[in-house]
């Protein structure tokens, strides 16, 4: 999945007042825990990160042991299934405040990761491509939307771009750190994320983290505020540069 460079340098300003970067941080930080959930105890399929799925399945066609190629696809299907609704959604809200918007998605992705909690403590260790789906589904809407927005450095999901800006435009190689800040805080919520998303599954379970997720997330939803902006209207109106 390629990560965007950002918006129009007019629309963070209005970004920051809305409440975003500290909503999608929190949102980053949830992807740990899903990515901790979905390969630790899915079998080794990623349900936030799509470039990893695909690389598994090269991984399993070549025949390497210990990878689903029907995981890896459940999980790609679902996650453009989401991306599709994200997509809906985005025209649907076209012409309404983007905080309504935002909220639906965020609380639609707290609402599945409830779901897929509920699933994992009911079946525990049973279910499988059930959790993959209803995971990868949530990461799809999110990730969809998040590209819309285009919030600098905030993608969620994916660190490769923020790393190379981070060390690209460093004072290093001659750069200014624009943004360092940020995107440090990006690598730290992911790290942090799935470290302990991976110490929740290694000792309690699936159900723990996924139910962790869905408090956060609902917590990131209650975190975005209208800003007052022109430009924080309209769903429609926030592309990806």
């Amino acid at each position: 999945m390629s990560e965007g460079s950002g918006p129009a340098a007019a629309s963070a300003p209005a970004a920051h007042r809305s409440g975003l970067p500290a909503a999608l941080t929190v949102l980053t930080l949830v992807s740990g825990f899903v990515d901790a959930v979905s390969y630790l105890g899915l079998g080794h399929v990623f349900a936030a990160n799509m470039t990893g799925n695909v690389v598994i399945i090269g991984f399993a066609a070549a025949g390497a042991p210990g990878f689903s190629v029907l995981g890896s696809l459940t999980s790609l299907g679902a996650f453009l299934a989401g991306a599709v609704c994200a997509g809906r959604l985005s025209t649907a809200f076209a012409g309404r405040a983007r905080r309504a918007w935002v909220r639906s998605v965020f609380v639609t992705e707290a609402v599945l990761l409830a779901v897929a909690a509920a699933i994992a403590f009911d079946r525990p260790g049973g279910a499988t491509y059930a959790l993959i789906a209803v995971l990868a589904w949530a990461m799809g809407l999110r990730n969809a939307t998040v590209r819309k927005l285009a919030v600098p450095d905030m993608t969620t999901t994916v660190l490769t771009m923020t790393l190379t800006g981070l060390a690209s435009e460093s004072s290093l190689a001659g750069g200014t750190d624009p943004r360092a800040g940020r995107r440090l805080v990006s690598v730290a919520a992911m790290l942090g994320g799935a470290a302990l998303g991976a110490l929740l599954v290694l000792y309690h379970g699936l159900g723990w983290p996924l139910l962790a997720g869905a408090l956060l997330v609902t917590g990131a939803a209650a975190c975005c505020r209208e800003s007052g902006a022109a430009g924080d209207t309209g769903a429609g109106d926030h592309r990806s540069a």
